[in-house]
């Protein structure tokens, strides 16, 4: 029962006022009642609400006890239980009285009122048809009952279960770890900032962020890690101006929810690959005029990356830690994004709660990379000063506060290296900003279509592999079927067109510069003409038709990556003697059985990668880079986050172990003890 409530928080017994309010809705979902040895109150509960119908559950209880609406009316009447401000619904009702129509509610005309409600008297006398003011809380208890059942009944299904994997997710362990990380020798000055050093970080995490998609692809729990962190981050469960909120399980998101999840994962990998591309363009120039072509470019597409992960970490930290210091706009945009903001001064915070006050200035909207590192910084000074405090960030939090240190640090090596120019937001059809907010926009329209319930329903139905290649599949074929091509192929196409049109520009402005004549010039760039949506598609069809057979990067169709990852050539292969403790941390990270894969503290993974030779940079936020030494055949370093709370295992492990073996080749056999 508390595993499954917010903040771990449960009735302690039926008159319990520590909740709040929750004592008047199900006074009966208490932990002295359900777990007295000889209660059966938990197995009644289940049976009265799995078998009977809303009907009689509004107007008989278990075992001919009141129904739910005798009970509101017993807490309206007895502790004056009421809305916040029942006024607003006046001369509005709520039918309780037919499967259709249930929970339904109807505003009557003041000019109207005495007539109609003459011809509703029955239902009305028979309390069928009730005052929308005690509807709502009717209704409101019996979404509290069902919703706790299905997370308890949920939870027990899946401690049962042999198909999902027991730990997904990353859980406490003892701070020991903090104190063994202290005395590593982690060195923390680095070199001044090269270009290179550009070109290899961001084809670093460019490689990161495509094994993440092989991962959500090829491993259920990752995925079902992924789509939990979309569905219970939806802005939709804020309360409203009015107090109102949506209730947490609600099927009808959860599709949406794996759609988020692997659009989410391949826009960003494409973002950073675009981003690899430009460098790599003005690596192999020394055309002043194609250069700053291509650094204009470059500047816009890390506003929109920065922008893309501000959105995430604040999409996080509104649903999570600050929740109480937000509300959600019920009127929605015309682009269909729902708008939450501060609805309160957080400076009193600055005296009680440090942490929370920079998290909720970082969320401000008009924060920009350069704001942002001022309080990442600050951020990164109090977690030095108060590490306990990090606990108190969820694991999604902590990772989008990371993901958003990224960027950020990027942006500040990136300007050190080069005068980076403002971004521009003109309308610029050529550009991959425009490209990408086109395609943005086609793929939101689709996002209500998606229907995958027969394989995600209930959500936890993803952490089995059959479900979760069923769904990919489905998914898969969605998009193709309304788009033309799989989600990869569109992002790939729209790299590869962005990087013709930068050289295509690059020709008419020389062009033009040289004095040619406007045929030249007009030849050089040939203008685009706009189609319409059914001749695009149509265009990415034929397209499809002459492709290689080679998968797209961003493929989702589940497949075999095995033979893929950890091959090294035969210059490239090394093998390690190494101590004990050192083998153990690679043992656990490098097994191919999930029954061998364990925990790694984050500190003996660092003491392991030291006994390496490895140099360890710390970077901004949460981010290490991991620098090789000369002896290594690969010389790549590799960008990580900390894992949070100082656990690797779970999701995390697995997306630590693939990034090992592909930037490595690293394997079961390469290490052996000294």
């Amino acid at each position: 029962m508390r595993d499954g409530a917010a903040d771990g928080k449960v009735l302690r017994h039926r008159l319990d006022t520590q909740l709040g309010n929750t004592y008047m809705f199900m006074p009966e979902w208490n932990l002295h009642d359900i777990t007295a040895p000889s209660s059966d109150l938990f197995l009644d509960l289940l049976k009265h609400r799995a078998t009977t119908s809303l009907l009689d559950q509004y107007m008989e209880g278990a075992d001919g006890a009141p129904g739910d609406y005798h009970h509101i009316i017993e807490m309206v009447e007895e502790e004056k239980l009421s809305l916040i401000n029942p006024f607003r619904y006046k001369n509005c009702w709520t039918q309780f009285y037919c499967e259709e129509t249930y929970g339904e509610s109807i505003e009557i005309m003041p000019t109207h009122n005495k007539e109609i409600l003459m011809n509703l008297l029955k239902p009305i006398e028979a309390r069928l048809i009730i005052p929308q003011a005690i509807g709502e809380l009717v209704l409101a208890r019996q979404v509290y009952l069902l919703q706790a059942l299905n997370v308890a009944v949920s939870d027990i299904l899946e401690i049962g279960s042999n198909h999902f994997d027991q730990k997904p997710h990353t859980r406490k362990l003892v701070h020991a770890a903090t104190a063994a990380l202290e005395k590593l020798a982690v060195h923390t000055t680095p070199n001044k900032v090269q270009f290179s050093d550009l070109v290899d970080s961001a084809l670093d995490q460019k490689s990161a962020l495509e094994d993440y998609i092989d991962l959500i692809s090829t491993e259920p729990p990752v995925l079902a890690y992924d789509v939990n962190h979309w569905f219970f981050s939806r802005p939709e469960l804020l309360p409203n101006e009015k107090g109102r909120r949506l209730p947490v399980h609600t099927d009808s998101y959860i599709s949406g929810a794996v759609f988020d999840a692997i659009h989410g994962a391949i826009r960003t990998a494409a973002i950073w690959s675009y981003i690899s591309r430009l460098l790599d363009l003005m690596k192999d120039s020394s055309d002043k005029k194609f250069r700053a072509l291509v650094l204009q470019e470059l500047s816009n597409t890390c506003q929109l990356e920065y922008t893309r992960a501000h959105t995430m970490f604040r999409r996080d930290i509104v649903t999570g830690l600050g929740s109480k210091w937000f509300k959600r706009n019920s009127i929605v945009r015309k682009d269909g994004i729902i708008r939450t903001s501060l609805k309160g001064d957080p400076d009193p915070l600055t005296a009680t709660d440090l942490q929370l006050y920079y998290l909720l200035q970082l969320c401000q909207e008009e924060a920009k990379p350069s704001k942002a590192a001022e309080w990442l910084q600050k951020l990164e000074e109090f977690g030095h000063a108060n590490p306990l405090e990090k606990d108190k960030l969820s694991d999604r939090e902590h990772d989008s506060l990371g993901d958003l240190a990224v960027i950020v640090s990027f942006v500040q090596d990136l300007c050190s290296v080069e005068k980076l120019p403002a971004s521009k937001t003109k309308k610029d059809e050529q550009s991959f900003v425009f490209g990408y907010a086109a395609l943005e926009k086609e793929l939101g329209d689709l996002k209500s279509g998606v229907e995958l319930s027969d394989f995600v329903i209930p959500i936890e139905n993803i952490q089995c592999s059959d479900m979760a290649t069923a769904a990919l599949q489905s998914l898969d074929k969605y998009i193709v079927e309304n788009t033309g091509a799989t989600l990869g192929f569109l992002y790939q196409d729209l790299l590869d067109e962005c990087v013709a049109n930068i050289h295509k520009q690059y020709v008419q402005q020389k062009a033009k510069n040289a004095g040619e004549d406007k045929a030249a010039a007009k030849n050089a760039v040939p203008a685009a003409p706009a189609q319409d949506r059914e001749l695009t598609v149509q265009h990415r069809r034929e397209k499809q038709k002459t492709r290689p057979a080679l998968a797209s990067t961003y493929d989702i169709t589940p497949k075999d990556t095995s033979a893929q990852i950890g091959k090294p050539t035969e210059a490239e292969q090394q093998t390690f003697k190494v101590k004990p403790s050192t083998l153990s941390v690679f043992s656990t990270l490098l097994s191919r059985s999930s029954s061998a894969r364990g925990a790694v503290t984050w500190a003996a993974f660092l003491s392991a990668m030291t006994d390496l030779g490895f140099s360890v940079l710390p970077k901004l936020g949460s981010i290490f880079k991991f620098v090789p030494p000369e002896s290594f055949a690969v010389k790549r370093p590799l960008t990580l986050h900390q894992p949070h709370r100082g656990s690797l295992e779970g999701a995390r492990l697995l997306e630590y172990s693939r990034r090992l073996k592909r930037t490595y080749g690293w394997d079961d056999k390469t290490f052996a003890i000294e």
